[in-house]
């Protein structure tokens, strides 16, 4: 990313400084996210997927056998499909597939596992209409990352049948937080904070999660 680009993220974050409580923390986030839109061609149609809230996007030339199925990012504790709309889409029309983003419920209200649970849902839901495994590709942001890695490692210790690949974007894998770039990174990361993280809900469960 440009060194423009990223402060032009550091001084929109820095109008919306970090609230204290969940909701407050979500609302920023979905309004941080929505500043840039979804693109006039792109369809967005909601689904009940087993139980779980999520949106398909496509645009003209969509593979419709083709899915990412996609979860956000937001510490386990916030994000959305709101949030991550834009880009969702955009990595559905830069990969010619369909997108499936998914809502997991979120911590701390929905502890882990839920967020495996759902995650889990969402990948035996695209099984059932008919989607190819090989053809399904799993990604994620920071949590959403770390959940995707969590949901692979899971699928491979109990025998299912494996994704086509995964699209790992800064994945949250480290939750003991013990890596050193967790603080000398701090002051060219735009989005985390080693004191943020710390503050967010995920048990080591989720972790071992990651590493099953």
């Amino acid at each position: 990313m440009a060194q423009s680009e990223i402060d032009a993220i550091r001084t929109l974050l820095k109008s919306k400084p970090r609230p204290a409580g969940w909701i407050e923390r979500r609302q920023r986030l979905d309004e941080v996210g929505s500043v840039w839109p979804v693109a006039d061609d792109v369809k967005l149609i909601a689904v009940d997927a087993d139980g779980i809230a999520g949106e398909w996007s496509s645009v003209a030339g969509s593979d419709s056998s083709r899915v990412l199925l996609f979860f956000h990012g937001g510490g386990y504790c916030s994000g959305s499909i709101r949030s991550h709309r834009r880009m969702v889409s955009e990595a559905g029309r830069a990969a010619k597939v369909r997108t499936l983003a998914i809502a997991y419920r979120l911590a701390p209200e929905h502890p882990f596992p839920t967020a495996l649970d759902d995650a889990l849902a969402a990948w035996f839901f695209l099984r059932q209409t008919g989607i190819a495994a090989a053809h399904i590709a799993i990604g994620g942001d920071s949590a959403g990352g770390g959940l995707t890695a969590a949901l692979i490692n899971f699928l491979n210790a109990t025998g299912e049948e494996m994704p086509g690949c995964a699209w790992l974007v800064s994945p949250w894998v480290d939750l003991t937080m013990s890596g050193s770039t967790l603080n000398g990174k701090e002051t060219v990361d735009p989005l985390s904070a080693h004191q943020c993280l710390q503050r967010a809900p995920p048990s080591a469960a989720v972790l071992q999660a990651c590493m099953y």
